[in-house]
């Protein structure tokens, strides 16, 4: 489905993150006044939602995430240029960047307990939307095929818009794969999260994080066309 010659273990390490987006989304849409802390198309209609004056949405916490991930984006761009296009030790920074801002809005929700104020649950969005900021920045440069980890629109666009494709069955294989990762984050996600478990909807995105950064630090000390190969805007 995806070349290893071109991607190495990068799909795998995408659908571990996609799965995060899943279990983050979940957590922050139920527990946060409504808000996407990865999906920024909906966090700006919902933005619009909190100023027409409609019940259930945080203003504070919309603002909070699209600014964080503003930030996080940005931080993800510095990364890219950080690495001087190895998309093995990209990945490696990005991760660990992800596992220290998700667990510092763990540690936030340990220490609050919800239902949350208004400071502390703008923080944690603002962290949370931080730490996708970067993971989008960097799916975006590696430019996996199918794999964006935040967003499916396009993934889901394909899946119709590509049905006579000669390739079809292999890209409704990747994009399956993708839209079942993030459904499968975010069912755990609100599972968790309904059940009153609001801290280990995160310890398991951070445990998959630092899943995602052992394995792309093992993945940076073997050398691999992959590693150099062309992906996308930086």
């Amino acid at each position: 489905m995806w070349s290893r010659r071109d991607h190495g273990p990068l799909p795998w390490l995408l659908l571990a993150l996609t799965v995060t987006t899943g279990l983050v989304d979940a957590f922050s849409i139920l527990e946060l006044g409504r808000v996407f802390v990865a999906n920024m198309t909906g966090n700006v209609v919902f933005v619009a939602f909190a100023l027409a004056g409609a019940p259930g949405f945080s203003l504070g916490s919309s603002l909070s995430a699209l600014a964080g991930f503003l930030v996080g984006a940005g931080a993800g761009g510095a990364l890219i240029h950080w690495v001087a296009g190895d998309r093995a030790k990209l990945v490696r920074a990005g991760a660990l960047l992800e596992v220290v801002l998700v667990a510092g809005a763990l540690a936030l929700v340990a220490g609050s307990g919800a239902p949350f104020h208004a400071f502390p649950q703008d923080v944690i969005a603002a962290l949370l939307a931080t730490a996708m900021g970067v993971q989008n920045a960097i799916a975006r440069r590696l430019a996996v095929p199918d794999l964006t980890t935040t967003v499916l629109t396009m993934t889901l666009t394909g899946i119709a818009a590509d049905l006579r494709a000669p390739n079809r069955r292999v890209a409704l294989s990747r994009r399956g794969l993708a839209i079942g990762a993030m459904f499968a984050g975010a069912v755990a996600g609100a599972e968790l999260v309904l059940n009153g478990d609001l801290t280990a909807v995160l310890a398991i995105a951070v445990g998959l994080l630092a899943a995602v950064s052992v394995c792309a630090v093992m993945a940076a000390q073997r050398p691999g066309l992959w590693r150099t190969a062309s992906g996308g805007p930086g």
